[in-house]
């Protein structure tokens, strides 16, 4: 590719040494073409065919090469051919010669230009995606703007060539016409300036502009069309700028920023500030994780030259530990502090009554209703529950709701079924095994963790096998039974057995569970290749997703469109400009980094939009599953790049080679990293291993600026870190693309220095 760049640009070269060895500027002055119209017209009355495709040719060849005289060869076009068919053959070659000046531009520049400033590259691609043709349009209508300057611009992107030619083809016509039609009055032109007066050049650039205009004016009639049954509500005055319903991350964010920049914002929340994040998944969890790594740990001492024991602890205790670590961190996410950052909190559910109004039912029974120039719903989501038959009569628990459950216990639950084998599923699977229970994960699909390359999900099933979990894949669930209990002594012992587990759990709970062992075992009943299968056991987690919490607070009434999630534009609007989403209720990611991601994007555009809005940016999302070993990724994976027919290189470095993780005895996993081939520019990057998620930061900063491996391999790694694994999967790219045959001539003048 390189070798047809270098050759393009000769030819390119080659071309315009030619015309200015010619002397083709002498020819394009105003004063040659009068002096030469008559001997032009005489050869053109002759030789009408010839000199048409002569000048044609002549005209897309100058325009390709972007030379300039462009307006003098229009000029003669007009007094060569006249109005109409000076017209015709001006607006077709300039429109083609411009088209190859983009594919010259696209073919010659734009990989150079995406490797060094890929990101930037990457939002003017996704603006020219949506609506490129109607910019190229309204830039066309304004000769003001260089021509040369577009094409070259819009090679860079990844506008479509059709495109690009009719678009020009039409957009340029009001200006050719206005050069050939002066070049049919030649006589009277004294000047190339004397063409396009102030006058016309403004006339013009209100042309170009109409379009944007005519946008701007659609927008605002969609607008108050929208905003049309609400009008006779529409508060005069407002009590605040910004409402925001949820207080998990995406509320929290968007109510900081708000206060930041002295708006008056009010954050109303029915339950517990800072969400499902701090509350039910990822800080319980991870304090769970790291708990059940512990007892992991003193089981598998002798790895780290100890003597393995087996731990003995109180599980109430270890659940207790996970309600004092989000203890710890809730003032974070406290009442108190964000009243002191001057946000109004208000602890109740909040219903949209019309676009700028919100009906608060406060906790304490009472109801107060607000106003708001802007609404930022930032509800969340709840783990879903799927409609098992029997499912409600054995019990169950969620993500959310088995921290207060589990409280509860003084042993960890004998035997747990985990329904689902995404990356919560997997989690608590792997940390409840860790801690004692026997436990079964049954995943519906052919594997666990799905979204993951096929080699990463086989090496979480092994992980998680390893420590003791019955994974079961292609296995779904039908329904959950109540089965007898056998009447022998075994049987027996485990009714006892539970009576008294079940003694050291609070009255209601005992109780309850009493009436569930008087009657029988439960048990979850699955399908795998035809045949059913029963499950017993004694706790049931589901954890196979979670979904946008969308009832109850007004969106049905003001017809804003829900599907999963509420459905918002590439600025988080809603059908109403003043109301927007973010966090897990808009989607498209369920992560807490990204509802906090966006709630910048809200807030800022809740705020400011009228004057400038930005559109959320999803080019870099980092996620993890942190099991052990840790997955991470950002960007591309090989089944992704797969199914959107991307083409890629792999780079892989086993982190076993690493000497950190060596002494650290976590010698397992791997660095994998996807380039465009050829280039150092990435992709995307897998890591398994320990601290993974860790690891991922620095791939995650690089895409962002556009940072290939060429910089990770000449950035200092401290040593001995895990860290140096991003170095030295950097180093196994660039050894495969060494120069092998500038290798070879170094070598031989090693050689010649040493006199052989």
């Amino acid at each position: 590719m390189r070798f047809r760049q270098a050759l393009v640009l000769l030819l390119l070269a080659l071309a315009i040494g030619a015309l200015v060895v010619l002397d083709w500027g002498s020819y394009l002055s105003l004063e040659q073409l009068k002096a030469s119209q008559d001997s032009f017209v005489r050869l053109h009355a002759e030789q009408p065919i010839m000199v048409a495709a002569v000048y044609f040719l002549i005209y897309v060849v100058a325009t390709a090469l972007s030379f300039p005289g462009a307006t003098i060869i229009t000029l003669a076009g007009g007094a060569v051919f006249g109005l109409w068919w000076g017209l015709l053959i001006v607006s077709f070659a300039s429109s083609i010669g411009a088209t190859l000046a983009f594919l010259a531009s696209r073919f010659v520049l734009r990989e150079a230009v995406a490797s060094r400033f890929g990101q930037r590259l990457a939002d003017i691609n996704a603006g020219v995606d949506k609506a490129g043709a109607f910019y190229l349009f309204s830039l066309r209508m304004m000769p003001v703007v260089p021509f040369v300057l577009i094409n070259l611009l819009m090679g860079l992107t990844r506008m479509k060539t059709w495109t690009y030619y009719w678009v020009s083809q039409i957009g340029m016509l009001a200006g050719t016409a206005v050069y050939v039609n002066a070049g049919t009055q030649l006589a009277q032109v004294d000047s190339l300036r004397g063409i396009l007066s102030p006058a016309l050049l403004g006339s013009f650039v209100l042309l170009g502009l109409f379009p944007l205009l005519a946008r701007r004016v659609v927008a605002a009639l969609q607008k108050r069309r929208v905003y049309a049954r609400w009008a006779s509500v529409r508060p005069k005055t407002f009590d605040r700028n910004l409402i925001v319903i949820g207080g998990g991350a995406a509320g929290l964010v968007s109510a900081y920023i708000a206060a930041a920049v002295k708006a008056k914002v009010t954050l109303v929340e029915a339950h517990k500030m800072g969400g499902d994040c701090l509350n039910y998944g990822c800080v319980p969890s991870k304090a769970l994780i790291k708990s059940a790594k512990v007892a992991h740990q003193m089981r598998h001492a002798a790895r780290y030259g100890l003597s393995d024991v087996v731990p003995t602890f109180s599980f109430k205790a270890v659940m207790q530990r996970v309600r004092d670590v989000i203890q710890a961190i809730e003032p974070h996410d406290s009442i108190e502090r964000y009243t002191g950052l001057g946000v109004e909190v208000l602890q109740g559910y909040g219903k949209l009554v019309n676009p700028w109004t919100v009906e608060v039912a406060l906790n304490d029974g009472t109801s107060q209703r607000l106003t708001a120039r802007s609404i930022v719903i930032a509800a969340g989501a709840r783990p879903f529950v799927p409609p098992l038959p029997g499912l409600d009569d054995v019990g169950y628990v969620t993500s959310d709701t088995l921290w207060d459950e589990f409280v509860k216990f003084d042993e960890v639950p004998p035997r747990l079924v985990v329904l689902g084998g995404g990356p919560i599923g997997c989690e608590l699977a792997q940390s409840f095994t860790r801690l004692g229970s026997h436990v079964t994960q049954v995943e519906m699909g052919a594997r666990i963790m799905v979204r993951e390359d096929e080699e990463v999900s086989e090496l979480a099933k092994a992980s998680l096998e390893a420590d003791g979990v019955q994974v079961l894949t292609g296995h779904k669930a039908l329904r959950c039974e109540v089965r007898p209990y056998s009447v022998t002594a075994s049987a027996a012992k485990q009714s006892m057995d539970r009576h008294a587990s079940l003694a050291m759990t609070n009255k209601k709970s005992a109780m309850a569970e009493e009436r569930l062992s008087m009657t029988g075992e439960k048990f979850l009943i699955v399908e795998h290749n035809g045949q059913e299968r029963a499950i017993p056991f004694d706790q049931l987690i589901c954890a196979v997703g979670r979904v946008a919490r969308l009832q109850g607070y007004g969106l049905e009434d003001l017809g804003i469109p829900t599907h999963r999630t509420i459905e918002t534009n590439e600025y988080l609007q809603t059908i109403y400009p003043n109301i927007y989403a973010a966090g897990d209720v808009a989607g498209p990611f369920q992560f807490t980094h990204t509802a906090a991601h966006q709630a910048w994007y809200a807030a800022v555009n809740a705020l400011f939009g009228e004057w400038k809005l930005f559109k959320a940016d999803y080019s870099v999302i980092p996620w993890a599953t942190f099991i052990d070993p840790e997955v991470a990724r950002v960007g591309l994976n090989e089944q992704e790049a797969k199914e959107k027919n991307i083409p890629y290189e792999v780079t892989q470095y086993d982190i076993d080679d690493l000497d950190r993780a060596i002494a650290d005895s976590e010698a397992h996993g791997f660095v994998k990293v996807l380039t465009v081939p050829g280039k150092d520019k990435i992709l995307g990057v897998t890591i398994v291993g320990a601290h993974a998620a860790d690891l991922l930061a620095e791939y995650v900063l690089a895409m962002k600026h556009g940072l290939g491996l060429n910089k990770i391999l000449g950035t200092i790694h401290t040593y001995p870190t895990m860290s140096e694994a991003n170095k030295y999967a950097a180093g196994e790219w660039k050894r495969a693309h060494a120069p092998q045959k500038l290798l070879a001539w170094v070598k031989k003048y090693h050689a010649w220095k040493r006199g052989e």
